[in-house]
């Protein structure tokens, strides 16, 4: 049997403490060994364990349910020998990184568990794409975890000018988010992020050529991630990284890296959604209508912040934009939901054609 301290000083540099150790004592009763999941792939996993690394099959755990998978992140119970291992069930998550999958049945899709910071590292060697930013943030307040944007590749951007407005830009667009600019190719910046992830659980997050892996080696202190020029004529990557992996770091706490996101969905990402906005959730507030759509409603504070230039019309849409996919998600598995858009839908439909028979009188 592993001595509890053996326990703590083997696990500890991953995340482990008193809170795990309570939420495994029922199976240590039952002589597993508890380990963190440091990557998934067909169906086995690498788990960091008092005793070392090991190989583990994770076919007792659900498989069929893809949220009930195991994951990057988790903490498990395993068995403490045998070939092969398996794992046995995994603690309850303190946090989860979730999007949908493209199958048309919506099913979610697990990232990362029990993460503490989630970094979104966006390239500035190309245009910003604000609304995949938000879509991102979206999926990070709603898993439990705090967001960290990371402009990477700030050294193609030497004007401070044009860096300042870029950084602004981000902001205007994360509301209570950090926005950190770094060049991890000449160490520019990383002090920051270093403090920042140097205590709890990080995740990596970003599309295909963000810089992710340059990144991730240049926190690790070391190239454990292989990495490959962008394509110039796009900034796009070639998806270097193929799974995610769960690497300590120097300076404490973990890292899990991800491969590149092509497909950000949302899932259930309500609250989520509402913190990415929250001007506009804070407007809608003083809205004369509790349910206002912000559209042709009269006495709409959105629509008259837009207006006055207070509110950019872009953010008004992306938010229209993430609501309405996330309520299709939604009603996809909750019928309540479905009947709620039909007689929205409904309401507007009669509220257009209404608009329309008042129309044509006038011009009769």
């Amino acid at each position: 049997m592993t001595s509890t301290s053996a326990v703590y000083s083997a696990l500890a540099p991953y995340g482990w403490d008193e809170a795990w150790a309570d939420a495994f004592a029922p199976y240590t009763a039952d002589g597993l060994l508890p380990g963190r999941v440091l990557r998934v792939d067909r169906g086995q996993c690498d788990i960091v364990t008092p005793g070392g690394t090991v190989r583990a099959d994770t076919e007792f755990v659900v498989p069929r349910d893809p949220m009930k998978v195991v994951c990057t992140g988790d903490w498990v119970a395993v068995d403490p020998d045998g070939d092969p291992r398996y794992v046995r069930a995994y603690l309850p998550r303190r946090t989860a990184f979730v999007r949908s999958t493209s199958s048309k049945r919506s099913d979610g899709q697990i990232l990362a568990a029990n993460v503490d910071h989630a970094v979104v590292a966006v390239s500035l060697a190309v245009d910003l794409d604000l609304g995949r930013i938000e879509r991102f943030l979206a999926l990070a307040w709603e898993s439990g975890a705090q967001p960290v944007v990371v402009l990477t590749k700030a050294d193609l951007v030497p004007d401070p000018v044009t860096l300042a407005h870029l950084v602004q830009d981000v902001e205007t667009s994360a509301p209570g988010v950090p926005v950190l600019t770094v060049s991890a190719l000449h160490g520019e910046g990383l002090d920051v992020l270093v403090a920042l992830v140097g205590s709890g659980t990080s995740v990596l997050l970003g599309q295909s050529g963000a810089g992710k892996s340059t990144l991730a080696n240049a926190l690790v202190g070391a190239d454990v991630m292989d990495v490959r020029a962008a394509r110039d004529v796009d900034g796009k990557g070639r998806h270097t990284t193929t799974t995610r992996n769960l690497l300590p770091l120097p300076s404490g706490g973990v890292l899990i890296d991800t491969p590149g996101l092509r497909g950000v969905g949302l899932y259930d990402a309500e609250s989520g959604v509402g913190q990415v906005f929250s001007e506009i959730e804070e407007l809608a507030e003083r809205c004369r209508f509790h349910d206002c759509a912000h559209e042709s409603e009269p006495d709409c504070a959105v629509r008259s912040a837009v207006e006055s230039g207070e509110l950019p019309q872009r953010r008004l849409e992306s938010y229209r934009k993430l609501v309405r996919e996330n309520q299709w998600i939604v009603a996809k598995t909750d019928a309540r939901v479905r009947a709620e858009l039909r007689r929205d839908w409904k309401r507007k439909g009669a509220a257009g054609r209404a608009a329309m028979e008042i129309k044509r009188g006038r011009f009769q």
